[in-house]
């Protein structure tokens, strides 16, 4: 949200580009505070041959009803009805905490694309009536890190996080750990993560903190974060990636 549109569509259009052949899917972020700049970004995404796109609520004039947030991603939707659309519930950020079960009802006649939602909240309960009450097609991507394997439990279909940026092969261990059954090793694999982050929280973690981490775990020089985020000093950086280094000794 820190980019213009001129550079969110330069960078999604390198995304699509460079991910030919690599990835299964890219999904391109077109929310904004402007329903206008949302739409634009939409139908730019169907340009570049993205494969899906999602929104987040606009959290300055915030939507305070299902209603009122159905008929904003419904706009946003309609400019590129080929895609499939996915909203992106993250209330710790926007502010908006419509429940998600309430915004879903009639959703597919309003959005015929509809394809499921990214849930970044730890309201488990709302998170299992979506997935209990929805057709088997949509996707529920839980975005909590640190209580994936309870999302998975519920019947989440997969995760977004951004984590997963530096430590994205233990979350692949823990999903596959839990796919075949073997839910103890789930679980240490979440322990691990769950310490890892309650270290890092202990020292201040946030959007800059996780940016410098992904500088120093991935061996990628991603450049600072853009004000008002301020980066990460180094030496907090390094002790929270000499305890990442402790907790995961493989990949």
């Amino acid at each position: 949200m820190s980019l213009s549109v001129a550079e969110r569509k330069l960078l999604a259009g390198e995304w699509c580009q460079k991910a030919k052949g690599k990835i299964n899917q890219v999904i391109v972020h077109v929310g904004c505070l402007s329903l206008t700049e949302a739409k634009e970004l939409a139908a730019h995404a169907v340009e570049i041959g993205a494969d899906a796109i999602a929104a987040m609520a606009p959290f300055f004039f915030k939507p305070k009803t299902a209603d009122a947030l159905r008929s904003f991603l419904q706009e946003v939707a309609l400019a590129a009805p080929t895609l499939p659309f996915f909203y992106y519930h993250i209330p710790a950020v926007t502010g908006v905490d419509v429940p998600v079960r309430d915004l879903l009802k009639g959703i597919k006649g309003l959005i015929p694309s509809f394809g499921g939602v990214k849930f970044s909240a730890t309201d488990l309960m709302d998170l299992g009536q979506c997935i209990s009450s929805s057709p088997p097609h949509w996707s529920f991507l839980y975005g909590v890190d640190e209580q994936l394997l309870a999302g998975l439990v519920m019947g989440a279909d997969g995760a977004v996080g951004s984590t997963y940026n530096y430590a994205g092969c233990h979350f692949n261990k823990l999903m596959s750990a839990f796919k075949d059954g073997h839910v103890d090793q789930a679980r240490k694999i979440q322990f691990k993560i769950q310490q890892l982050l309650s270290y890092a929280m202990e020292l201040g973690f946030d959007v800059g903190v996780n940016k410098q981490l992904m500088n120093e775990l991935s061996g990628l020089s991603l450049g600072p974060p853009r004000l008002p985020v301020t980066p990460c000093s180094l030496s907090d950086a390094g002790l929270i990636a000499k305890k990442y280094r402790q907790l995961f000794n493989d990949c």
